[in-house]
């Protein structure tokens, strides 16, 4: 028995340099391109994260877009849905046609971060200022694809294929009734006359520690519909509610049993579920019952007959529950507006897995749970196959489990995402396009 482990320890041995070198490496043009650019693109990152612009408003972004992209040499299209940026890398060798998308819009909330660099913008939004800040991370994304695409033209020549960047607006959502994203962009022809085989996006993610990367294949990320409510009752003065109708406490009884539909009517055993209720307004006085309520709120789904009937019992309940109370409830469902779930192709993922692994290590590349965020990435996954992957945002020392989450005032970014970023993009662009693997 001795012999036989003293014989197994060195068959071991003897085979793991094999396993070693087999294991994907980073590119040495990645490295190299990587830390030319780290200092930049941090740059660029506080340079767009100090100025944020909403949904459809990205004028300034999208400008300073287009003049860093003609300074290295490419020819942008713009004003693509609304304020849209489009190139196309040429490789000087034959090869295959890849997209890389990145968002550029910020969100309507007030930084709470005390950054040197923190944003003090403001701008109107549902008929009220508010501040804007990019707490989701799409000034990162900006910069690190402004990386990518500078390092992929330095390597121009000896590139194959030819390489599309997306610099999307409005990710989060054009303000109805204007349209926007990454919907208008595929409306208006962005893959007419450039079908790429593959497009690659990224989105940096509170709840991953810097330095890691999440991905899975199939599902990632939930579907997302907005839907909007109004109880109707019968003003009245708040000293005699008998001679009115209460819109408020029948909203409040509404949105009490709209839990029931996820807790009580969905399986979810099969897939997740939710049913938020994000804005109530109805009433102006202390002491005058209103006429109605209005309520707006979001449904994340992953299957779609779930979904379809989650619409439906969110009518009935808005229906019943108002009509028990003696009021009426209008419920509108905007499906058109809705993302369908984001879904990585199984096969792509697999295949740039090693990708991943390469830039960070086959340690600190896992899977993540379901995520009931969306993206409208999604709409990209529907036309060709895709893989969008989250970067770790939260520093060392930090618990990803309680940091202030992406759409936080308080959400922070470790810049040490900037440079994984620009590493994964670079080494899964460049391995596709090579027709391999990791180098």
């Amino acid at each position: 028995m001795a012999r036989k482990t003293v014989l197994l320890s060195a068959l071991l041995c003897a085979l793991a340099p094999l396993a070693q070198a087999q294991d994907a490496a980073q590119r040495p043009e990645v490295a190299a391109a990587a830390n030319r650019l780290q200092q930049q693109v941090v740059d660029w990152r506080r340079d767009f994260h100090t100025h944020p612009e909403l949904s459809n408003r990205e004028e300034r972004t999208a400008a300073k877009v287009a003049e860093r992209l003609r300074a290295m040499g490419l020819s942008p299209k713009t004003g693509v849905a609304v304020h849209g940026v489009v190139a196309i890398i040429k490789g000087g060798l034959p090869g295959p046609k890849i997209a890389l998308r990145a968002d550029m819009d910020a969100l309507p909330v007030t930084e709470q971060t005390g950054l040197p660099f923190a944003s003090k913008a403001t701008a109107e939004y549902r008929g009220e200022q508010v501040g804007v800040m990019h707490a989701c991370g799409h000034d990162a994304h900006t910069a690190t694809l402004l990386g990518v695409a500078d390092a992929l033209v330095a390597m121009r020549d000896k590139l194959p294929g030819e390489v599309m960047l997306i610099f999307q607006p409005a990710e989060e959502g054009a303000p109805p009734p204007e349209r926007g994203g990454a919907e208008l962009m595929l409306k208006e022809g962005l893959f007419k006359d450039f079908k790429p085989e593959a497009v690659f996006g990224l989105h940096v993610f509170s709840s991953v520690q810097a330095g890691q990367i999440a991905v899975r294949g199939g599902p990632l990320m939930a579907a997302s519909d907005r839907f909007g409510i109004t109880v109707n009752g019968r003003q009245t003065h708040g000293s005699a509610p008998w001679n009115g109708v209460d819109p408020i406490v029948a909203a409040s009884d509404l949105i009490g049993t709209a839990q029931t539909i996820v807790s009580r009517r969905v399986n979810l055993s099969k897939q997740p579920a939710v049913v938020t209720f994000g804005a109530i307004k109805g009433g102006i006085r202390y002491n005058i019952i209103p006429d109605s309520v209005e309520m707006v709120g979001t449904i994340r789904t992953f299957d779609p007959d779930m979904r379809k009937q989650i619409f439906a019992d969110l009518r009935n309940v808005a229906e019943h529950t108002a009509a028990a109370h003696g009021a009426t409830a209008v419920t509108d469902i905007y499906e058109k507006d809705g993302n369908p779930a984001t879904v990585n192709d199984p096969a792509l993922t697999a295949r740039m897995l090693p990708s991943l692994q390469a830039v960070v290590g086959k340690d600190n590349v896992y899977e993540p749970p379901l995520q009931m965020g969306s993206e409208d990435f999604s709409l990209y996954a529907q036309q060709v196959p895709s893989m969008f992957f989250f970067v770790g945002s939260t520093g060392a020392g930090i618990d990803p489990a309680t940091a202030p989450s992406n759409h936080s005032p308080r959400f922070l970014l470790d810049e040490k995402a900037l440079d994984v970023g620009l590493r994964a993009l670079l080494q899964v662009s460049l391995d596709y396009l090579h027709g391999g693997k990791a180098g």
